[in-house]
């Protein structure tokens, strides 16, 4: 039986308007509060290394709080809120190596976009020096990418899309793919547009069937860490490159990775949780 603390809401066009129109208050508000410091105290905020970082979270902030206020509780007369319970030790271990598994096929995927030519040569030198800048503070960088984007991403694209789309009747295998798809989209790019769809079906087939979106959370905090960690020493975010591999070892080594724990997960233990 479900816990009366979690609302059972609906995602629908309206629901995406609302987090859109959410994320564009939070977003210019932001900037008019730097348009209003730089002419009082003469100051540029933009070029601080934090202000990236801010202006992202409250962006997030106020789409997932328009949505609660504007959706959630009008139609299910209850805040927003997700169970974030823990799982057993036995679920860690295999959805942690059952998501490297996938990390290192949509690795291989990524490669077989170009990164030249008319069109893909310039959009990928804008998108490199775009990534550059994330690392010119790697403690921002951090905080950033592996606890910042993890909480607020899989709060609207499992949390809110994913569930939504469920409640609302649609089949979970479908759902998760929507999620995903949108998942990619908003990265706005096609090298990440393959790895977010591919990577964030894996944290739907989890959030689903363990029904705690902490799990999803901490998958893509795991994931972010790494990349970031193969950036920071590697100089790369490719496993191949920084470890002078091939990119079909790195493609076999993560199908059977992948494959192997992927059938533990939803074969062997079948591992359910409900909300109670």
């Amino acid at each position: 039986m479900e816990n009366s603390r979690y609302p059972k809401f609906t995602f629908t066009w309206l629901g995406a308007v609302t987090l859109v129109v959410g994320l564009f208050v939070g977003t210019m508000a932001v900037s008019l509060f730097s348009a209003f410091w730089k002419v009082v105290f003469k100051e540029n905020l933009e070029l601080k290394d934090w202000f990236l970082m801010v202006a992202n979270s409250v962006g997030f902030v106020t789409a997932i709080a328009f949505f609660d206020f504007f959706i959630v509780r009008r139609t299910t007369q209850k805040r927003l809120n997700f169970n974030l319970s823990s799982v057993n030790f036995y679920t860690y271990l295999l959805i942690f190596p059952m998501m490297a598994g996938m990390m290192l096929i949509s690795e291989f995927t990524t490669t077989l976009i170009p990164t030249s030519g008319p069109f893909f040569g310039d959009f990928y030198e804008y998108f490199i020096q775009l990534m550059s800048q994330l690392t010119d503070n790697p403690l921002v960088m951090i905080i950033m990418t592996v606890i910042m984007a993890p909480i607020f991403e899989e709060i609207i694209f499992r949390g809110i899309i994913q569930k939504g789309l469920i409640n609302k009747g649609v089949k979970p295998w479908r759902a998760i793919l929507y999620a995903s798809l949108i998942f990619g989209i908003v990265h706005g790019n096609p090298w990440q547009f393959i790895s977010a769809v591919m990577l964030g079906c894996v944290l739907g087939l989890v959030y689903h069937k363990t029904t705690s979106l902490l799990m999803p959370i901490l998958l893509h905090a795991f994931n972010n860490l790494t990349l970031s960690l193969l950036v920071l020493y590697g100089k790369d975010e490719s496993f191949a490159k920084v470890f002078n591999v091939s990119e079909w070892l790195i493609l076999a080594v993560g199908i059977v990775v992948f494959s192997l724990f992927y059938y533990l997960f939803m074969k062997k233990y079948k591992v359910h949780y409900s909300e109670m």
